[in-house]
């Protein structure tokens, strides 16, 4: 049975890759996938499957019961887009200006209709029950994981699966890993206030730009000197607004960031430390603060028995080369919500362009995929999913 569901796949393969890049062309941003999720509800309705739409926001979630008895399984795919301008020169690119796919969430969204529609085909040869969860707003927080879940989409699941496409591992491989895998991933806001006035007069003002830069710096410490070298974190600064002439000091300056960990005790620390940090620069330089810091998405931790149970399958499925554990990775994962309720595991398959040249890391304006990762990808998934029937 496996070996015919490999070969619809096969089958299937170029309708996979014309949806993906239909996705890819018509791009939308988080909690806005208004006609994606329209596009994904109407494949199933088109191929005879019970779907639900509007689950907890955009989310999309479809339903087939196969002939024999057996364990619902659940997949998961993700299909927001990000604020970034495509930079590709492809028949494909992304035609809303300031919007694309930079993240293979396209990608994720034609592997799992693939899916789904070989299953659909074999649903007389299969036993349990397959929940397809089409995802909306991976990107940014709240996500959209969480009101799915409240929404009832994992209700009467007993696994899941879910796995992301990666620009920068070879088409193949399949990466794995027990427990942590992907950080907790927050998000802090600054605003410094001084006193703006002539550059050419500071003492006559209370410069936040200079208080600003002495911030950045001393939040680097935080890391280094107050957390546990054992523990792996990260504090990060993306963005500093301040100013807007050259020879004026300006009242405020803003600062954005964000904080990755895997332990809820270093993150608590992380929290403490930099509001530490910034009370005492801002009485250095004798300026007020206003420090806001929101809870991202928790760890993405794996589950023992059903990450074993995956690694061995993706050992056996055609294409794939190189099944290895990885390291943690600093990225974050809404996936982490589904987790929490249900077991699973969340892994990552090889997507990276042929050519070196091509080979751009997510979030970049010219990423891109081997859209070879996207078969592998379904044939991994298909493979865990049936063959989980078989587990006690």
């Amino acid at each position: 049975m496996l070996e015919k569901a490999y070969q619809l796949l096969e089958k299937n393969y170029d309708h996979m890759v014309k949806i993906r890049r239909y996705l890819h062309q018509h791009p939308e941003l988080s909690f806005k996938e208004f006609e994606t999720a329209k596009y994904i509800a109407n494949f199933y309705k088109n191929l005879g499957v019970q779907v639900q739409t509007n689950v907890g926001g955009n989310g999309v979630v479809a339903r087939i019961r196969c002939a024999k008895p057996g364990k619902t399984v659940a997949l998961r795919a993700d299909f927001d887009a990000l604020p970034i301008q495509d930079e590709k020169d492809v028949p494909y690119k992304s035609t809303v200006p300031g919007v694309m796919h930079a993240c293979g969430h396209d990608g994720h969204t034609a592997t799992l209709l693939s899916v789904a529609s070989i299953i659909f085909d074999l649903k007389d040869e299969l036993s349990g029950e397959y929940v397809f969860i089409h995802q909306h707003a991976e990107e940014y927080v709240p996500g959209g994981a969480k009101s799915m879940i409240e929404d009832g989409c994992l209700d009467g699941v007993d696994v899941i699966f879910g796995t992301h496409l990666w620009s920068t591992e070879p088409v193949g491989q399949i990466s794995f890993r027990t427990g942590p895998i992907m950080a907790a991933a927050d998000r802090f806001s600054i605003t410094i206030n001084g006193k703006g006035g002539h550059g050419a007069y500071p003492h006559a003002a209370k410069d936040p730009i200079v208080a600003a830069s002495q911030l950045v710096l001393n939040l680097q410490q935080i890391v280094s000197r107050f957390i546990d070298p054992i523990q792996s974190a990260v504090v990060t600064i993306g963005q500093i607004n301040g100013g807007h002439a050259f020879n004026v000091i300006p009242d405020k300056v803003e600062l954005t960031g964000t904080v990755r960990t895997f332990n809820e005790e270093v993150r608590n620390q992380i929290e403490q430390f930099i509001e530490k940090m910034i009370k005492g620069t801002c009485l250095t330089n004798d300026c007020t603060y206003d420090y806001h810091y929101f809870r991202g998405y928790p760890p993405v931790v794996n589950h023992k028995e059903e990450t074993e149970f995956l690694a061995k399958c993706a050992g056996n499925v055609p294409g794939v080369t190189n099944v290895i554990e990885c390291e943690k990775r600093m990225v974050g994962e809404d996936f982490a919500y589904y987790l929490q309720h249900v077991k699973g595991t969340f892994f990552f398959t090889g997507a990276k362009p042929v050519h070196e040249k091509d080979c751009f890391p997510h979030h970049h304006p010219k990423f891109d995929i081997d859209e070879q990762g996207m078969l592998i990808a379904a044939k991994t998934l298909f493979t865990a999913a049936a063959q989980y029937q078989n587990q006690i």
